[in-house]
């Protein structure tokens, strides 16, 4: 990667510290002064990269050392942060938290990107009923791991003047630098559903939430300070761009709304990379998939939430099997592969029926939590891969499976290794499953 653009990770020692409300506020603080920042999320997540977009005025890109291979997180820094003039990544979970075994290219944790990039992090330290305490746990993060550096602290929650006295003190007698202090603060927080945050898309008086935590984080961090920590990659791409998935058709209709909107960017420029076409429609308008695209992708979302509105948009409905029926790849991730299915079973046990394609009944009445890391061995062809192909990728949903009788379309194993029941569906050139792809093996 020539001149890369130099970069830092907003990091923690646990997760609900503050990473994200930090992150925003920084986004949007740079770039009301002028800067060009880029954002990226570490680990698999849809939800906080559109955030990330909404405050940096840029796509943010996911970067995830299990389901990623390194080549792959080279291109997608390689072709995202030329012109930027710093690059600033939000961590997942704790900042060495990661799964027990590593994937492509670690085991997901915040760390490991660090080490992999280069990229010192800033550690958000949420101080509240602690004081020295707090010290101590930056000491502890700084050496934990050779190759992670520690540029300094800010920290979030901190109670009284009195309360900033005796952290800071213990801060500076460790030689930590300190770049801001958040004070305890319940106005600037995002709400909240069943898999995150509520989407940036649906956030009402998002522009001025994001205007207020611009306005707390640039009093009361030296952002100069954390542009300074920055440092410059040190991957580099080996030869040409990475894609991590072929494009399922040269045209493909893409499902996107405030239904179907968990969609990885760095797949959409892939399949653009290879000269393929991407049209979308939505589904929750009653659009019907373009008539001439080779290819249907309904992504994952929140159906279940829609489930009525969908069930009678007909339009939709009849050009979805139309394409089917015409020869198109119809693909569908989890709340798409829902939608592919017979019927759809909402929070309140009412059935919703859905497109039919595939026999799969789901219930949200029922809910039982499905996540983690995945691993995809291919039985059949798709638009995932040939058979016998490996993807990497990630399971998130509430749904309950009643029943899926077609034919599975995979195997799946956990980052253990341990077999997963979710196997997926396929009808003909009709498939879906429930974990999200990243990047092929």
């Amino acid at each position: 990667m020539s001149n890369p653009a130099s970069g830092l990770i907003i990091a923690a020692p646990r997760s609900g510290a503050g990473k994200t409300t930090l992150t925003l506020g920084l986004l949007r603080a740079l770039r009301d002064r002028g800067v060009r920042v880029q954002p990226y999320k570490c680990g698999p997540d849809y939800i906080d990269p559109a955030f990330h977009e909404a405050a940096a005025g840029r796509p943010s890109y996911n970067l995830d050392t299990w389901s990623m291979r390194p080549g792959l997180i080279s291109s997608i820094l390689a072709g995202t942060a030329a012109d930027a003039h710093v690059c600033i990544a939000e961590g997942v979970m704790g900042l060495f938290d990661g799964v027990a075994e590593p994937g492509q290219a670690g085991r997901g944790a915040t760390a490991d990107l660090a080490a992999m990039t280069g990229w010192p992090v800033v550690l958000l330290l949420d101080v509240s009923g602690q004081s020295e305490t707090a010290a101590a746990m930056a000491l502890g993060c700084r050496h934990y791991r050779p190759d992670v550096s520690i540029a300094g602290v800010i920290l979030n929650r901190v109670a009284s003047d009195r309360h900033l006295a005796l952290v800071s003190a213990a801060l500076e007698q460790i030689g930590m630098p300190l770049f801001g202090t958040l004070r305890r603060r319940d106005d600037l927080g995002l709400p909240e559903r069943h898999l995150g945050l509520v989407q940036a898309s649906e956030t009402v008086g998002l522009e001025d939430r994001l205007t207020a935590l611009a306005k707390a984080v640039g009093e009361a961090v030296d952002l100069d300070a954390v542009a300074e920590a920055a440092m410059p990659a040190r991957l580099a791409p080996d030869g040409p761009a990475i894609a991590a998935l072929p494009p399922p058709g040269q045209r493909i209709a893409l499902a996107r709304d405030a239904a179907f909107s968990f969609m990885y960017p760095h797949l959409l420029a892939g399949w653009r990379a290879a000269g393929a076409e991407i049209v979308p429609f939505s589904p929750l308008a009653n659009e019907p998939p373009d008539a001439m695209a080779d290819a249907v992708w309904l992504p994952g979302g929140y159906p279940e939430l829609h489930a009525g509105a969908i069930a009678a948009n007909a339009r939709f409905l009849d050009g979805l099997r139309a394409a089917a029926e015409t020869g198109a790849v119809v693909h569908g991730e989890c709340g798409g592969y829902m939608t592919l299915g017979a019927g759809l079973e909402d929070a309140e046990g009412n059935r919703h029926a859905m497109a039919g394609l595939l026999a799969l009944e789901t219930s949200y009445a029922r809910r039982r939590l499905n996540l983690g890391y995945r691993r995809v061995q291919l039985l059949a062809p798709s638009p995932l891969g040939p058979v016998g192909a490996q993807v990497f990728g990630h399971e998130f949903h509430y749904s309950a499976v009643l029943t899926a009788p077609d034919e599975p379309l995979c195997v799946v194993t956990d980052a253990t290794g341990q077999w997963v029941p979710e196997r997926g569906s396929r009808r003909g050139k009709v498939t879906g499953t429930f974990f999200h792809a990243v990047d092929r093996g």
